[in-house]
């Protein structure tokens, strides 16, 4: 193999098979038996490599060439690991577009990402035809299943094809090449394609190695469908919970606890909304996890209330991280549980931001000036001194260079800095650097509110309300014009509480608002039934449409 194809992030499913052939690479559960006792099928390291080969060279036998664009609609299943990995060898350029951000932005991706090839189950075939998806680029159909009168061929051809075709070798890529095209949630705007080359994804795996002293032998559960293509890379085994991927929130922490002691699972990722449920509930239930070594939560600020719960059912020396970063970016800072607890929580609760931890290694963070306009060039005195809040700024090898098909897009997101071959990502975060080093996270740059004699950011006054027992979670807002808004701070409590609690609540909110230095009058304190959030993590809250509500209702 040469040292080309070694930058081909799918290589280090090979190596893998070549070390451990017979370990188990990726676990997937079918169905019950009579006990009602999980059943699971299963690919090994070898026997993944090899399924995923044939795949490959079924891709090359169709006439569909390296650098193509592939739209991957499969749902977690051992075909969407095959596939995946079978794209990247092939050196074709799956498409990754969460189905859950709506038909509109849907059809606005696909038509954006200008893919040759669609691959998906027949649901999204029918949805495909329907909704007029990829109509002008399209002219490969892949069927997951059986196929029905939309021509094209399934991955059964595929697999024939590719079965009779010569011996597979993987495509010749660089560091520089692309890899992927992943969709943001778009939580704060439009979904935007992210361009990742294979030299973003191996930095990737290299981070996670180091950073959470990741080991070949371990058993991971990602209840994160793309989290878990990592495992294989990382040497681990991929335990597929039995869950709607699509509602972590809402997701059986029967089902996860299941998971975790049928396979002694030693690293877990989940997003703070299912770390919460499960957690919750595992307290209730008295259960404990003993096996698992390292939890990883991302996607949102993880409270520290919620991580003390799920703490409280790990060993000692477990951690639960929280890695920082984004889809342009990751991880770009982490810090644990332990720390969290013991040092920044305090400072969280007074309004100081949620600590985010160190830059992991080989990583660059600048804080700059907050602007809305783009900043073509790079120049030291960007460089904000520490404790001031600015926009976070990142610059290494996981850093993605570039949008797809949107030009606009990444000269905001994007700094040049010629003098050094490279460029800083504009994270479209508020934070500062404290003198320890560490990042704090202080909300969105699109979410600050610009009142006429102030400005407040949403992570530093939302946590401020937060500190209430009966309030689940708090969303800041601005009503009217940039610059003259009128804040309101919605308000979700826990559940189980009255209405008529509402009024006794309020008061008690503008006590500690007050205690801490905020000005709020009871008609800007709204409670609302259930916060919007994104279909990925079901933990960022989708503020705009908060305010759309909160506008007809903020005094």
């Amino acid at each position: 193999m040469s040292e080309t194809t070694l930058s081909n992030i799918a290589a280090h499913l090979p190596r893998m098979a070549q070390l451990r052939p017979h370990a188990q690479a990726v676990v997937f559960p079918t169905g019950r038996d009579a006990q009602r006792r999980v059943c699971y099928s299963h690919y090994t390291f070898a026997q993944l490599d090899a399924a995923s080969d044939i795949i490959a060279a079924g891709l090359l036998a169709s006439d569909i060439q390296p650098g193509e664009r592939a739209v991957l609609m499969v749902t977690p299943s051992l075909e969407f690991f095959a596939l995946t990995f079978a794209l990247f060898k092939a050196g074709v350029v799956p498409v990754m577009i969460d189905p859950g951000m709506g038909v509109k932005n849907l059809k606005v991706c696909i038509s954006e990402a200008e893919p040759q090839i669609f691959i998906g189950i027949p649901k999204a075939h029918i949805a495909r035809i329907l909704l007029g998806w990829g109509k002008k680029s399209l002219r490969t159909q892949i069927t997951v299943g059986k196929r029905r009168g939309w021509g094209g061929i399934t991955l059964d051809d595929l697999r024939r094809k590719g079965e009779s075709a010569p011996a597979f070798r993987m495509a010749e890529t660089d560091a520089e090449s692309t890899a992927a095209i992943l969709f943001t949630s778009g939580s704060t705007g439009v979904p935007k394609g992210v361009v990742y080359s294979h030299g973003n994804f191996a930095r990737q795996v290299a981070a996670l190695k180091e950073i959470y002293g990741i080991t070949p032998g371990e058993i991971d559960l990602p209840t994160f469908p793309l989290f878990a293509l990592f495992a294989p890379a990382l040497g681990m085994t991929a335990i597929i919970p039995d869950m709607d991927f699509t509602r972590p929130a809402e997701v059986d922490p029967e089902k996860i606890a299941e998971a975790i002691e049928n396979f002694g699972i030693t690293n877990m990722f989940g997003s703070p909304a299912l770390i919460n449920r499960v957690g919750r509930w595992g307290v209730e239930q008295k259960r404990s996890f003993p096996s698992l070594r390292r939890v990883i939560s991302a996607g949102a600020p993880v409270p520290a209330a919620t991580l003390e719960r799920f703490a409280s059912l790990l060993a000692p020396e477990a951690e639960i991280f929280t890695p920082y970063g984004a889809t342009e970016s990751l991880p770009v800072c982490s810090i644990g549980h332990h720390e969290i607890l013991g040092e920044t929580r305090a400072r969280t609760d007074a309004g100081h931001g949620v600590c985010v931890g160190r830059p992991v290694p080989e990583l660059t963070i600048k804080i700059i000036p907050i602007r809305d306009e783009a900043i073509p060039f790079w120049s030291d005195d960007l460089s904000l001194p520490p404790d001031t809040i600015g926009e976070i700024a990142v610059r290494g090898a996981q850093v993605t260079r570039r949008y797809y098909n949107r030009a606009d897009s990444t000269d905001l997101a994007k700094i040049l800095d010629p003098a050094n071959a490279t460029f800083y990502h504009r994270m479209g975060d508020l934070g500062y650097r404290d003198e320890a080093g560490r990042i704090w996270f202080c909300g969105r740059k699109a979410h600050r509110v610009e009142c006429d004699d102030k400005t407040l950011l949403t992570i530093p006054t939302e946590a401020i309300f937060n500190t209430h027992p009966e309030v689940f979670r708090s969303a800041l807002v601005g009503v009217g014009t940039k610059g003259k808004q009128r804040p309101a701070i919605c308000i979700e409590l826990e559940k189980g509480i009255e209405k008529k609690e509402q009024n006794r609540i309020r008061t008690e909110l503008l006590q500690i608002a007050s205690q801490n230095g905020l000005n709020f009058a009871a008609g800007q304190i709204l409670f609302h039934p259930a916060f919007p959030v994104d279909i990925r993590h079901n933990a960022k809250i989708f503020r705009e449409k908060l305010a759309r509500w909160a506008k007809g209702k903020v005094r």
